[in-house]
């Protein structure tokens, strides 16, 4: 049998890994500046990491939602100290996905309604209502196509109001900042504004911080540093440091009932002590604050290299576009430098999206890779 072949690779085959590296089967050790998506938050092979998983797969690795899960009730204790976001009520699943599907899915409930507005170059899933409101017509299969999907130009409050004035929406999806779509973010003023017309409409805000959430931007979640309070936030990512975890925070305005939503693998025990084990990792290690001032460095480093003409993002979750499409440069930093970068829709754009661990020394064997290549 043969796998479905839907992902062109590179010839690479890891086989082991430590915090910032990756080591592949001839011995050769890679500089992960991508993360795998940004899925690694604390690091390759954490001790904290393998213990805690360890542990608790010797003891008891699943069970089903039907019984007590004490994990789940620790796990959402310690989410809601390490985010600040009070009150709020956990709901746990798989993926980023999954997540963003749950959240549509219980602010149609909320509302009554089954529009949906999302804004263009966006990302948010695979999966039915998930890939209706992603913008790009190549991953969305005829079914899909059948969710109602407004999608409007990113920070267009003009359009947002008039397309809410019919009461048909029940939520607004965004990304704080756009991933796969480039590494935009809109002004304070725009999330605001939406946060106000949500309210004003009966429209459920959704934060997506499935990539930029779990402090990857030096903040736990991307929309703090904007001030506004989302009806939902998607997690997912560096929630788990690679294992399969993912979740929404769901506003106490939102009213629980039995059999609303559910899954079968979400929050089992294994996700909890994974998740677990990034929060505990993220405070013992100051990660938001090692984020913080490394990529601080980076920005004075860009500031070296001419060819890059804009830098988007923040924190570990950064764009450094150049002034010409870097494929060839992107291939030429994995097999003649060995370090792991991202791609995005923008053909000029290389994601940077390490793990929260990364240092100044390893962004200076990066920038060194950068100049020789572009000398």
């Amino acid at each position: 049998m043969s796998l479905f072949n839907v992902y062109p690779l590179f010839d690479i085959t890891p086989v082991t890994a430590n915090d910032v590296y990756v080591y592949d089967d001839k011995g050769n050790e890679y500089l992960d500046l991508y993360g795998g998506h940004a899925v690694i938050s604390i690091g390759h092979s954490h001790p904290t990491y393998v213990k805690n998983i360890s542990e608790q797969v010797s003891k008891l690795g699943f069970y089903s939602n039907a019984i007590q899960n004490p994990l789940q009730v620790q796990l959402a204790s310690e989410l809601e100290e390490v985010s600040g976001c009070k009150d709020y009520q956990l709901f746990l699943c798989n993926s980023g996905a999954e997540a963003n599907e749950n959240a549509l899915k219980l602010a149609s409930f909320h509302t009554d309604k089954k529009k949906v507005i999302a804004f263009k170059n966006s990302f948010h899933g695979r999966t039915s209502a998930a890939v209706a409101a992603t913008d790009n017509p190549k991953i969305v299969a005829p079914i899909n196509a059948q969710q109602e999907v407004i999608f409007l130009e990113f920070e267009d409050v003009a359009d947002v109001e008039k397309a809410l004035q019919n009461n048909e929406v029940c939520a607004i999806i965004i990304e704080t900042i756009q991933g796969v779509g480039g590494l935009d973010e809109a002004t304070t003023a725009f999330y605001q504004h939406l946060e106000k017309l949500c309210n004003q409409y009966n429209t459920v805000l959704i934060a997506d911080e499935i990539q930029c959430g779990f402090g990857r931007t030096g903040d736990f979640f991307a929309f703090q540093k904007h001030g506004i309070t989302p009806h939902i936030i998607s997690m997912a990512k560096g929630m788990g440091n690679g294992f399969p975890v993912g979740g929404i925070l769901i506003h106490p305005s939102i009213k629980a009932s039995f059999g609303l939503l559910g899954t079968t693998f979400g929050g089992n025990h294994l996700a909890c002590a994974a998740a677990l084990s990034v929060i505990e990792t993220l405070k013992k290690e100051e990660l938001m604050e090692n984020v913080q001032q490394v990529s601080n460095y980076i920005m004075k480093q860009t500031a070296t290299i001419p060819q890059i003409t804009r830098v988007k993002g923040r924190g570990f979750m950064l764009g450094l576009e150049f002034d010409f499409p870097v494929a060839a440069l992107r291939k030429k930093l994995i097999y003649e430098h060995h370090i792991f970068t991202g791609s995005a829709k923008n053909p000029n754009l290389l994601r940077i999206l390490p793990p929260l661990t990364m240092q100044k020394q390893h962004i200076d064997v990066f920038f060194d890779a950068l100049k020789k290549e572009l000398k």
